[in-house]
């Protein structure tokens, strides 16, 4: 059985390319934690706001865009996320001029505020693109194209910005007056600003392509198996939907933290062997690009294999290999603890869509309202990093580096996926 159909086939290549578009504004992101605390000579744990702000935004505006899809229409939700994320994007403009960090973080709120519409929007639409039985295969696909967008976001990051930034270390812009200071912070901000003002642009023409295609409108009518206060009572009372949140918060927490502290990670590693830190820092995103071309073929590659196996078998399988990967990236020093942190991306790759596939399957109309708790599940990548970054910022921790030490956090999270697999291969396969 295919899992897209032909009457359905430009409708989700349309909604598939708004995976591709949240994915490069979450993986430009992640490296800004570290730009953000070299530009500002903060903390990591201050620099961490960023993340902070950025699922933050995604928490806040997941329940009233299920509630606005709900009322109106999945293209309409859509649309909305877009109008959003190009808003966000372009205020980096003023918030660059105004030489603060928090202008910045006001507009990854916004910026993310618009993803969370689009995540709550297309994920269920391209569930509803055709038969139940395919309907887990079908997300897996459309979540391919989302690492393609976050490459595109790694390598805008490290060629257009990291590598742009001034490449006076964090000691040296410690040791500059307050107008020096000042000088190259600003040449700084403007050199990050710009990919997100240009991805605003895209954005525009984006929205007004998807506001003059046709496309089913995915709207329901709202009658007492769709009100609000119901809808929650039967998804609560589902285990599977229920603990599926709780998974996705965590999984969402890992995949942030490992994709956000490689750069820290790598830059630790490779600075021990001589290097200096803005050459370590490149290094180590290329690092994270490879980690996510991992990711994007080890994604296809599961989406095939879930042919042969049940999606929930599949994601025990992954959460225990990350497991034992991230032990390695405790406990073996060096870059073959690198190569640890890289290749738990294989893993993650699978996670995301199989637990959202796997919280919504046979829930109906509830899925509009599910939706949103797996979205407000983002929560985890704005919760868990400051965690990690009050560790790496302790410096040395029971006689380890606090950056190896604070990946137990992840650790945590991966187990916690493959609790929930089991829980669900053993109750509902």
């Amino acid at each position: 059985m295919k899992a897209v159909e032909k009457k359905y086939l430009i409708p989700f290549i349309l909604v598939t390319s708004c995976f591709a578009l949240w994915g490069f504004a979450n993986d430009i992101t992640n490296p800004m934690v570290k730009a953000f605390s070299k530009i500002f000579r903060m903390s990591v744990t201050d620099g961490a706001l960023v993340q902070v702000a950025f699922y933050g935004g995604y928490f806040a505006m997941a329940l009233p865009a299920a509630l606005f899809i709900k009322r109106f229409s999945y293209k309409a939700g859509i649309l909305t996320g877009l109008g959003l994320y190009a808003t966000g994007a372009l205020l980096f403009l003023p918030a660059s001029a105004s030489g603060q960090y928090y202008p910045f973080l006001v507009a990854y709120f916004i910026l993310t505020c618009g993803l969370s519409f689009l995540e709550t929007s297309s994920n269920p639409y391209i569930l509803s693109m055709g038969d139940e039985a395919t309907a887990t295969r079908r997300l897996n696909l459309a979540q391919a194209f989302n690492p393609i967008g976050s490459l595109c976001g790694m390598f805008v990051a490290m060629n257009f910005i990291q590598a742009r930034l001034n490449p006076m270390s964090t000691a040296e812009r410690a040791l500059l007056s307050e107008s020096d200071f000042n000088a190259v912070k600003a040449a700084d901000l403007a050199v990050l600003s710009r990919p997100y003002v240009a991805i605003g642009a895209v954005i525009v023409v984006i929205f007004v392509v998807m506001f003059l295609a046709k496309m089913p409108v995915g709207s329901s009518v709202d009658d007492d198996s769709t009100r609000f206060a119901p809808t929650v009572k039967r998804l609560w009372a589902n285990h599977k939907y229920r603990y599926g949140v709780l998974a996705q918060f965590f999984y969402v927490g890992a995949q942030i933290m490992c994709w956000t502290f490689i750069i820290q990670y790598g830059t630790r590693v490779l600075m021990n062997e001589g290097m200096a830190e803005q050459t370590a820092e490149v290094l180590s995103q290329r690092y994270n690009i490879i980690a996510m071309a991992m990711f994007c073929v080890s994604r296809f590659i599961c989406t095939f294999l879930l042919k042969f196996t049940k999606p929930a078998k599949l994601l025990s399988i992954l959460g225990i290999v990350a497991s034992v990967l991230v032990l390695g990236v405790i406990f073996i020093d060096g870059r073959t603890g690198l190569y640890c942190l890289v290749a738990v991306s294989a893993c993650m790759s699978l996670m995301f869509p199989t637990i959202y596939g796997l919280a919504l399957g046979n829930i109906g109309e509830d899925a509009k309202i599910g939706a949103a708790g797996l979205i407000m599940a983002i929560l985890g990548g704005s919760v868990l990093p400051p965690l990690q970054a009050a560790i790496i910022d302790a410096g040395t921790v029971f006689g380890m580096p606090g950056v190896n030490v604070s990946f137990v956090i992840p650790l945590v999270c991966f187990v916690v996926v493959f609790c929930y697999a089991l829980f669900v291969n053993r109750k509902y396969s």
